[in-house]
């Protein structure tokens, strides 16, 4: 791996952790691993961190298996177990539930409130007070949009967000990397690749939106940055929002 690259993806963390008061001395950290390369990246970073931070902490990595055919999640588990320690592995059948029949909701919508409940419920078990998920700069623009286009509000996923009366946070160390650094990264240290087998998984609005951003992207190299600086610099008064 290129140094300047792994210096580049350590400061932005860096930043991101610092920024938001993200990891305290003595926590325990439950860390989400799809079996993709943002949570993967993130575990090794994550290990890589607390060998030389100046806090100590703990790591819990979890998979939740949604219940799909040809599952990864053995073959998920002995790569972790064998690059950083166990992997707790539960296996629901949230995929399915979602998309049943029965489902009336997004397919993508309910899984992910499952899965995210599920971990909420697995962090208290452990005795956690975050949970550490591999989101990325892009991620963060994506869902930006997202709630725009198709919830009509102006609101995305935080680098950090409190729960339970702030007895539980969701920490996102990647906040401030983009997706195209994470790759490099991933490939630059062989981190095997998971096929996603969720059949919705090409079929998105995040998939959409993702495209029409890349389109932008290409015609200007300034737009995704403004984009997520915007996002702290926000002017009420120029908002349609009449209680202001």
């Amino acid at each position: 791996m290129k140094s300047s690259l792994k210096k580049k993806i350590a400061h932005s963390v860096g930043k991101a952790i610092f920024d938001w008061k993200m990891i305290l001395d003595k926590e325990k950290i439950l860390v989400g691993i799809s079996g993709g390369k943002d949570s993967q990246a993130l575990l090794n970073i994550l290990f890589s961190l607390k060998k030389k931070a100046p806090v100590n902490f703990e790591i819990i990595p979890v998979h939740i298996d949604a219940g799909f055919q040809d599952s990864f999640a053995e073959d998920l588990g002995r790569y972790v177990e064998q690059a950083y320690g166990p992997l707790k592995i539960e296996y629901k059948n949230y995929g399915i539930l979602a998309h049943s029949p029965e489902n009336t909701e997004n397919p993508c919508f309910l899984c992910s409130r499952l899965r995210r409940n599920r971990l909420f419920e697995m962090a208290k078990e452990q005795g956690c007070q975050k949970i550490a998920l591999g989101h990325n700069k892009d991620d963060i623009i994506e869902t930006l949009f997202i709630n725009m286009f198709y919830t009509g509000k102006i609101a995305t996923m935080k680098p950090k967000q409190s729960f339970f009366g702030g007895t539980l946070d969701i920490i996102r160390p990647l906040s401030y990397v983009e997706k195209k650094d994470i790759v490099k990264f991933a490939q630059s240290l062989g981190l095997p690749e998971f096929r996603n087998n969720c059949p919705s998984a090409d079929q998105t609005k995040r998939t959409e939106i993702r495209q029409m951003l890349e389109d932008l992207y290409n015609h200007n190299q300034n737009i995704k940055g403004n984009i997520f600086r915007s996002l702290g610099n926000i002017v009420p008064e120029y908002l349609l929002n009449r209680q202001i």
